[in-house]
């Protein structure tokens, strides 16, 4: 059994670096996961299953008072909900005004709450986290004619943890031009496992939008389960405009992730995530913070 791997995470708000530990098997943190028998097995959508029928039972609630002390969670920033199970305080609901998007349009506000990693393009031979074909577009995407607008474009992989907020918004104005889903197991998608099971994003569950935006063109958006996350629940109206910080879904129950493509020249990934993407270490952003800006 492979023991965990620190994860290294700097939060931009504090301005400290972290070494993050998941509540998860020490199996989904096989350098080599597939080696694993107990990971191989959790990864199957009918374990996935299981695990979420037990997690929106009325036993599990018992888990929650834990976890929230466990992890300083603080619930002054939640909607005040007496959560029936563990299901339901895992998508629990920020308060009204807690996050806030960008007022400047040229500015991207994070659409969620999560760790991030970012290029301004991913070049063919690149290592992970900089590792060109464990974020080709055309195998996230699904085909190759999906993934030709975002050829050297940037690049943002958002991870969220077990502890945060699991909806994702919009990140600006726009209207989804395609949707659907693709793939089909749920391997743990940190980025230490990706290191050498480099189509685990290309396998994985995955829900799949073209999204064109006001200020930042055309958005290959891929929101992908990982282990114990086989549902990503749609909760707009495709068919309906979107506005920015609009709620667009959310993940139920365990750690997910999502991929944000963009066009060749309309954005650029913020600074810090650059830099910290490069030196190995993902970037905290809450909700609506700034990740990237318009060129």
């Amino acid at each position: 059994m492979a023991k965990p791997h620190a994860l290294p995470v700097w939060d931009r708000r504090f301005e400290r670096r972290f070494e993050e530990y998941l509540d998860d098997h020490p199996s989904t943190y096989e350098t080599r996961p597939t080696w694993s028998i107990t990971a191989w097995l959790e990864a199957q959508p009918a374990y996935d299953w299981l695990l979420a029928a037990f997690q929106h039972s009325r036993r599990s609630a018992k888990n929650i008072q834990p976890f929230i002390t466990k992890h300083k969670i603080d619930m002054s920033e939640f909607e005040p909900v007496q959560y029936r199970s563990y299901a339901e305080f895992f998508t629990r609901k920020f308060k009204q005004g807690i996050r806030r998007f960008p007022d400047v349009p040229h500015i991207m506000g994070a659409f969620a709450e999560a760790r991030y990693l970012g290029w301004t393009h991913v070049a063919e031979g690149q290592k992970f986290p900089v590792k060109g074909h464990s974020l080709d577009a055309a195998s996230i995407l699904g085909s190759a004619e999906r993934a030709k607008p975002f050829e050297r474009g940037p690049v943002l992989l958002a991870r969220l943890s077990p502890v945060d907020y699991h909806h994702v918004h919009f990140p600006d104005d726009g209207e989804i031009l395609k949707d659907y889903r693709i793939g089909g197991r749920l391997w743990t998608i940190n980025w230490k496992a990706l290191l050498s099971k480099e189509d685990i994003l290309f396998s994985n569950e995955r829900h799949v939008n073209l999204l064109q935006t006001e200020n930042f063109g055309l958005l290959g958006f891929v929101e992908i389960g990982a282990m114990s996350v086989g549902r990503v629940v749609q909760v707009h109206d495709v068919s309906v405009r979107f506005k920015r910080g609009a709620e667009k879904s959310y993940f139920d129950f365990g750690g997910s992730a999502v991929v944000v493509f963009g066009e060749a020249g309309r954005w650029r990934p913020a600074d810090d995530v650059l830099a910290n993407t490069l030196n190995g270490v993902e970037t905290l952003l809450r909700l609506g913070e700034p990740t990237a800006s318009a060129r």
